[in-house]
């Protein structure tokens, strides 16, 4: 396991569309997933410990964010010839198992994971209703530990504040987590 932190928040930068397909069979794209106070787009992995250990708070918190209309698209990135894990029957498991309110798409040919520039899971994507990015840090502070902070997480507070306000916070602490497993 290779672990690898985010870059800092590039704010306004724009997104990339997608057309990738969901546990639920159906394609799903950008506009398909967005909410009207904006989108959360997250790269995350069925295996990667930095992911369990926050799987279980992140679909609670971003239940609640949907109440606020901010959506949530999660993209699995990695190579499953490689991390079996992570293959598309493990991806309809894990979303059925912790109850994923939010499209699970897998990017099967890599090129949305470039196009973003994400590097580790989990890496999140703050966008607000003007698809503007302002949110590029971490879950919270546990890491690969799973622990019961029952305090909101980093992310929580800052797309509650972007879905309020548009704006994210100044001060962004970076997410931590494996790297993406690159086809070869």
């Amino acid at each position: 396991m290779v672990e690898l932190s985010t870059p800092t928040c590039e704010f306004g930068k724009k997104p990339h569309d997608f057309n990738l397909l969901g546990v639920d069979g159906d394609y799903w794209s950008l506009e398909k997933c967005m909410g009207k106070n904006g989108i959360l787009i997250m790269f995350i992995c069925n295996h990667c410990p930095y992911v369990l250990a926050i799987i279980e708070k992140l679909v609670v918190e971003t239940d609640v964010l949907a109440m606020k209309g901010m959506s949530t698209v999660a993209i699995m990135p990695n190579d499953t010839v490689s991390y079996p894990d992570d293959s598309y029957e493990n991806m309809k498991k894990i979303s059925k198992k912790y109850g994923f309110g939010f499209p699970y798409l897998y990017d099967e040919t890599q090129m949305v994971t470039q196009e973003y520039g994400a590097v580790c899971t989990p890496d999140f994507f703050g966008y607000n209703s003007d698809l503007e990015l302002q949110y590029r840090g971490r879950f919270d502070d546990r890491g690969p530990k799973k622990n019961n902070n029952p305090n909101q997480s980093d992310l929580f507070k800052a797309m509650f504040s972007i879905a309020r306000t548009k704006k994210g916070p100044d001060d962004q602490l970076p997410s931590l987590g494996c790297s993406i497993k690159w086809k070869r």
